[in-house]
């Protein structure tokens, strides 16, 4: 019995202390601890373009010793974004996309005094304006040489082909928000508008830009960026290449706007004899150095520029300059065209030597006339035509001597002419030449 005992007692210590444990600890917090109130009147607002707003008032009944504090955190579409902070403030104001659920929570806190716990979570959210998948998808925001910037978007898949995106902008110590316009109507939307910001170099306000529709349909989409990080440098200027001593000396100027330790460069070589290209790459300088020019090439050269990451962050190059080009090279089209036509040329100067060879063979090998033609002709003919040629004729013509007349004389015989024979011909016939 006195073994029981203890045993007992050691189970009963062991609920107590279990009940006791289950007392200290409602939801986590040490029992007798005072537990904050909750901020009051949390509410919601819109600020300059994509800038979401929370206020609320401070809890009552706060005793001086406490140094009272406000922790906020937030949740986007659910998700956290783990950028909880603990201020002073009775406000909360961030850059939102604006096309997604915001939700956003509050509670009170004393951080120096060990007697009271935070208050509840004081909740409110956000939703969305307009239908989803109407929103401007796929932007794209570049600043031009520190001197205007090109957004480009997409229309959202479920937006109509009536949708009127619109482009609004504002940065820090601009004033007002302001409307773009000048829009860009190609393969996608897009719009450009000036943004310069004098007597500054590196520190640059972060850059707000809302893109919606005046529908309430549309859901409207914001997107703020650092201007460092889209900076894009416009193309060296004035290249000029020249050949010094076997050496190729390139040179140009950086483009405006740019301290020169700000900026890098590649350039881009290219010759005809091996038709191979190479890239140099050029810190803080304008001007680079090529040797072992080889004679009858073409160098044909190009410059771009990029941004130093000490001065910007981005990592944008611009675009290349225009070729400049210097060297001569060898000809050899007149070859090749030599190559090409001779053989042409005679291939068709046979085929019609070809086709007029008997020609040609007169020609070239005319025919010769037989003597005993000639003189038979020249003799012979003359005495059987009876032809009188003149030797001293120069023209050599043979005129007959005298007209012969030849005429058919029919003679009747007297003692024949009876009645019987008057039907009957001639019965001779004499031939008189006259």
């Amino acid at each position: 019995m006195g073994a029981a005992v203890p045993a007992a007692a050691r189970r009963l210590l062991a609920l107590t202390l279990c009940l006791a444990a289950g007392a200290a600890q409602p939801d986590g917090r040490a029992p007798g601890r005072k537990v904050l109130p909750p901020p009051s009147n949390l509410h919601y607002s819109f600020g300059l373009l994509c800038k979401l707003k929370w206020t609320w008032n401070p809890p009552e009944g706060i005793s001086s010793g406490c140094d009272l504090k406000y922790c906020t955190d937030m949740l986007i579409d659910g998700i956290p974004r783990g950028n909880g902070e603990c201020t002073r403030n009775l406000f909360r104001e961030e850059d939102m996309s604006l096309n997604e659920e915001v939700h956003f929570k509050v509670r009170s806190e004393c951080t120096f005094e060990n007697i009271s716990e935070p208050s509840d979570w004081v909740e409110i959210s956000t939703p969305p304006k307009g239908a989803a998948g109407t929103d401007a998808v796929a932007i794209n925001c570049i600043w031009h040489n520190l001197e205007y910037v090109v957004c480009t978007w997409l229309p959202g898949p479920n937006a109509s082909a009536s949708t009127n995106y619109t482009l609004y902008y504002w940065y820090e110590g601009m004033g007002n928000p302001q409307q773009c316009q000048n829009y860009i109507y190609k393969d996608d939307f897009g719009c450009i508008f000036n943004f310069s910001i004098p007597n500054s170099t590196y520190m640059y306000p972060s850059i707000s830009i809302l893109i919606r529709d005046n529908s309430e349909e549309i859901r409207p989409v914001c997107i703020n960026k650092n201007p460092t990080t889209i900076v894009k440098p416009g193309p060296p200027r004035n290249v000029t290449i020249s050949k010094i001593d076997n050496e190729l000396n390139i040179e140009w100027q950086k483009p405006s706007t740019f301290p020169s330790t700000c900026l890098a460069y590649q350039v881009e070589l290219k010759d005809s004899k091996s038709n191979s290209t190479k890239q140099h790459e050029v810190k803080h300088s304008t001007n680079f150095q090529f040797p072992s020019v080889h004679p009858n090439t073409i160098y044909i050269v190009k410059v771009r520029a990029m941004l130093e990451v000490v001065c910007y962050s981005s990592n944008l190059w611009s675009d290349w300059s225009e070729e400049k080009s210097i060297g001569e090279k060898t000809d050899f089209s007149i070859y090749t065209v030599l190559i090409l036509t001779v053989p042409l040329i005679v291939a068709v100067a046979t085929v019609i030597l070809l086709m007029y060879l008997k020609r040609l063979k007169i020609l070239i090998y005319p025919q010769i006339p037989d003597p005993r033609k000639i003189i038979k002709r020249m003799f012979g003919e003359q005495n059987e035509d009876s032809l009188n040629c003149s030797g001293d004729d120069f023209l050599n013509v043979c005129i007959p001597d005298k007209e012969e007349i030849h005429y058919l004389v029919c003679i009747e015989n007297p003692e024949s002419s009876t009645s019987e024979n008057k039907d009957q011909k001639c019965p001779a016939l004499q031939v008189k030449a006259m």
